[in-house]
């Protein structure tokens, strides 16, 4: 996957955008121009991890843009960053949640400065600091290895062979899904969601079990707990990818 596919939208090209533009590519940016429109927009931003958003004074994206926009951006877990007059920024800001904003630019920009922030993003998205981090517990080795090759290529993955370790790892390092296998031995997944739940630091992480039994009376039993889901470990890579997705779209 490139980490330096950026999508520039704006009302209208102009002399400033192409301006920007070339600096974002001097920046090692591919970066490509596309109007506010939902469909133009969608059928470009398939492989953006950046987006940048250009406001002329006083013109703005209209409402379907801005939620197609959020929706894709927390689908995809992209950032934006935001070009305009202050006033256009400071209601962007307020309409946009600030985990999806990367930086704000008001105009005038300074090339130099915005040269060198696209050039910081691309930098941090390839060592994949804007990823969505996975927490994998599970005593089976080779079902951890499996788990984490299919993951490693869309999530920061982290791997804990018992409760225990887990718990330990929790207390250095934040996380935001827990994938939590339901039957192991010493400290089971039930009990590992007891002390995650009783302890305040790690209370709201969710937690997803993996459970190798179907039957419902088992399913059940994995439901009562309350966890945010369950997977059965059967489940194919594209399958797990596709509902960690909406996990995380419908989470945000």
């Amino acid at each position: 996957m490139a980490y330096n596919k950026m999508l520039f939208i704006g009302e209208k090209e102009s002399f400033i955008t192409r301006v920007l533009i070339k600096k974002a590519v001097e920046a090692g940016g591919e970066c490509s121009f596309v109007p506010w429109n939902v469909n133009e927009i969608s059928k470009q931003i398939t492989d953006a991890v950046l987006i940048l958003l250009f406001m002329e004074e006083g013109g703005r994206p209209g409402s379907d843009v801005m939620h197609y926009l959020m929706d894709i951006m927390f689908e995809k877990d992209l950032r934006m960053i935001l070009v305009g007059e202050q006033n256009d920024l400071h209601d962007m800001l307020d309409a946009i949640p600030p985990e999806l904003i990367y930086r704000t630019f008001p105009r005038p920009v300074d090339n130099a400065v915005f040269g060198k922030a696209i050039a910081e993003f691309f930098s941090k998205a390839a060592e994949g600091e804007f990823r969505k981090s996975i927490l994998v517990v599970d005593d089976d080795p080779q079902y951890l290895t499996m788990v984490r090759e299919w993951l490693k290529g869309t999530y920061k993955v982290a791997m804990a062979n018992s409760g225990l370790q887990a718990i330990k790892w929790l207390g250095k390092n934040k996380v935001d899904l827990i994938l939590l296998d339901h039957e192991m031995p010493v400290t089971s997944g039930p009990q590992v969601l007891e002390m995650l739940r009783s302890d305040p630091e790690t209370s709201s992480i969710p937690v997803i079990f993996l459970t190798g039994k179907s039957d419902k009376k088992s399913v059940m039993a994995v439901v009562a707990l309350k966890p945010e889901g369950y997977f059965l470990k059967g489940i194919q890579r594209e399958e797990l990818l596709e509902k960690l997705g909406e996990f995380f779209a419908l989470h945000n």
